[in-house]
């Protein structure tokens, strides 16, 4: 706009009695560093970057995959409900949710129950799996075990799922974690936790969108698709499933 045209037009607008003030121009974007292109918290944002430096040497479970369960889980924690994690390979991610429940949570007396035989792959079905028996066996109950920190709220599940879950009918979840892989560990896992899962709490698929695992993808999908929850599938490969406050509802819109 020409200057002095500019100028008249300013003149103009106070003789009518307008305030005329200049906005300041934003130049700079908070925390830049984690835009890539968009903000990426995980990317070592805040409280989270501690934790995933806890995890990452112990896990294949990536950094934004991480992020995800220690956003649910923080949120899980209002609940005050029992935390489980089926498959716990080497026990990162078990890390990150100890951590977290002694920093914030066990004044509740809140239970991290782990889930995994502990020595890799169980039997696997050819026709639905990727995976075979075996594998994932470097790993150990005794190495986990000495891994994983503030251990006196912290239970061990050894043995195959879901006979690991006998005894445990009357738990009440806040929040699960289910990184076991395969169609019916997945499946006996839908099976079991789903009716106990507190209204509003979660249950975190890790492999439901990898191409090894197509059987996870399977077992969730045939689990729910009678039930009011509707899985939200991520970018990161992760589905989360938050459980309805009336779980009695079972229909369920068909596109």
């Amino acid at each position: 706009m020409n200057l002095t045209l500019a100028r008249k037009i300013r003149g103009l607008f106070r003789r009518l009695g307008f305030d005329i003030q200049k906005i300041p121009r934003v130049t700079a974007i908070p925390d830049a560093e984690f835009y890539a292109p968009l903000f990426s918290p995980w990317r070592g944002y805040g409280d989270f970057n501690e934790y995933y430096r806890a995890v990452q040497s112990h896990s294949l479970v990536s950094e934004e995959r991480c992020y995800v369960l220690f956003s649910l889980a923080r949120q899980a924690l209002a609940l005050n409900g029992e935390f489980w994690e089926c498959g716990v390979y080497k026990g990162g991610t078990a890390i990150l949710f100890s951590k977290l429940l002694h920093e914030h949570g066990n004044g509740r007396g809140v239970r991290l129950r782990l889930f995994d035989t502990f020595d890799g792959m169980p039997e696997t079905d050819a026709e639905k799996d990727r995976h075979r028996r075996g594998d994932f066996h470097d790993t150990s109950l005794e190495t986990v075990r000495q891994r994983i920190p503030h251990a006196s709220f912290v239970e061990f599940h050894a043995g195959v799922i879901p006979q690991t879950f006998a005894g445990r009918e009357n738990s009440r979840i806040a929040f699960a974690h289910v990184d076991v892989d395969i169609y019916h560990a997945v499946r006996d896992c839908c099976g079991f936790i789903y009716p106990r899962l507190l209204p509003g709490g979660f249950i975190v698929f890790d492999d439901y969108g990898f191409p090894s695992c197509p059987g996870a993808r399977q077992a969730v999908d045939e689990f729910f698709h009678d039930k009011p929850e509707v899985p939200l599938v991520l970018p990161s490969g992760q589905a989360v499933v938050i459980a309805m406050p009336d779980k009695k509802f079972t229909t369920k819109m068909r596109w």
